[in-house]
């Protein structure tokens, strides 16, 4: 059985007690084994050993609102609302991907995310072309809850992303049914109906049924754009959460990204119900959707996690920008104590392992839990001085993507001094720009 020894290192735990520990961690197999002061006894000779002097070790990120299939389109819909930017360039170019062109957005966002310390994703794909995401997610080694999207409704759709409310659910559940559960679990399956603006009545029960049925998780989006909830409440006649609620959605299974359009009784069900919510600033801020209550929302014991959502709506899937505008963001309103440090840490780790029900196996450096984590340099103009100054700070304020210099991944070294052990970054980066190209050539062929 492999192992690796991380010697000499600052490790922050994010367990309960939130200990510091200057030290060493061992690693066997998938599992930390032991975390203590001097572990070289426990080594063998053929044991990996990383000086990881002067260095900090952290849980991975857990990122719970992400898009892979939209990676390959940073920088294509810049500066526009969440409808407009959805139906007259998401949508359209979502439509246009190839099971080639979906493969490498895929991988473009998974090397980024693994640059930057993310270990685990929650993840929606588009409609077509899955498989192709669910290929680069296990050749990169990344910890990942992902579905396609589903989508059965709507009158400015491109036709290739209407489904029938059949093919939608069949699709998925063939999906399910070869990927939960690949590589031990690292690979899990998740429902993900696109917005209830997507989405007839009969898919969401199909939905509720079969999250129940198969026990896995249901990814959605709800209140983030006015416009969006005024059109389900013309649907529906009442709000997303009260709707979701009243179909028998709302329930400990269920993650909603955004959430920032909430009103009290909304709040109320997502506590009641114990539902997940993804904060994601970045692309909050960008398309002008607003600012979420994650103050009021944690205050009342909502559990909220982070996610940096897609590329061409925040440009970087970068948990270090999230963690600083989830910090900063609410303290013009509730005070610069609103939002500290060590809170936002907590929802960019065992916060978020919570939020997919791997709390137990992920999200804090314990004896016995997976071994995901990632190693960051401080020692950095923009990071220094240090002297005195608590470790969490600087993770949260001061520290950047770039700094990180290792990825681990179940017990798996998925980066070792910024070079990526499972992807090609030059092919990615190659292909990449072939398949934007090959993609915006067919955009006036959409109808």
């Amino acid at each position: 059985m492999e192992s690796t020894l991380i010697k000499n290192a600052e490790i922050i735990t994010m367990n309960e007690s939130m200990d510091i520990i200057y030290g060493d961690l061992f690693i066997e197999g998938k599992q930390i084994k032991k975390i203590g002061e001097d572990l070289t006894e426990v080594t063998r000779p053929e044991t990996k050993v990383i000086d990881a002097q002067g260095k900090t070790i952290l849980p991975g990120f857990v990122q719970t609102h992400i898009h892979l299939c939209q990676t390959l389109f940073r920088g294509q819909a810049d500066d526009m609302e969440l409808m407009d930017w959805l139906q007259n360039k998401l949508w359209p170019l979502e439509a246009a991907h190839d099971s080639e062109s979906l493969y490498y957005s895929a991988m473009l966002g998974l090397g980024e995310l693994i640059q930057g310390g993310t270990t685990t994703v929650v993840d929606m794909e588009t409609v077509n072309h899955t498989e192709a995401a669910f290929q680069a997610m296990a050749k990169s080694g990344i910890r990942a809850l992902s579905g396609k999207v589903m989508m059965d409704l709507g009158d400015n759709l491109p036709p290739q992303l209407l489904e029938s409310t059949k093919h939608s659910v069949e699709h998925s559940v063939q999906l399910l049914e070869k990927w939960h559960g690949h590589d031990g679990g690292r690979l899990q399956y998740a429902f993900c109906p696109r917005f209830v603006v997507s989405c007839t009545e009969n898919l969401l029960t199909e939905v509720r049924d079969l999250s129940h049925f198969y026990n896995v998780l249901v990814h959605t989006h709800a209140s983030e754009n006015k416009d969006e909830i005024r059109i389900v409440e013309e649907q529906r006649g009442m709000r997303n959460v009260e709707y979701l609620d009243h179909i028998g959605l709302a329930n400990e299974r269920l993650v909603l990204a955004h959430c920032i359009w909430l009103n009290e009784r909304e709040k109320q069900i997502i506590k009641e119900r114990n539902v997940k919510v993804t904060h994601c600033p970045g692309s909050n801020l960008k398309l002008a959707s607003g600012i979420a209550d994650v103050y009021g929302m944690t205050e009342e014991g909502i559990q909220v996690s982070l996610g940096g959502d897609g590329a061409p709506c925040n440009n970087t899937l970068n948990m270090f920008q999230e963690m600083k505008l989830a910090a900063l963001l609410p303290k013009p309103y509730h005070g610069p104590t609103a939002m500290p440090a060590e809170k936002v840490l907590k929802m960019a780790t065992i916060g978020g392992a919570k939020a997919v029900g791997l709390e137990d196996e992920i999200g804090s450096l314990e004896e016995g839990k997976k071994a995901d984590l990632f190693m960051v340099n401080l020692k950095k103009f923009h990071s220094y001085p240090s002297e005195t100054v608590d470790p969490i700070s600087r993770i949260v304020y001061s520290a950047s993507a770039q700094d990180v210099e290792m990825t681990m991944i179940n017990g798996d070294i998925v980066m070792e001094e910024r070079k990526l052990t499972h992807i090609d970054e030059e092919e990615v980066l190659t292909k990449s720009n072939e398949s934007i190209k090959r993609l915006l050539a067919k955009m006036p062929s959409l109808a």
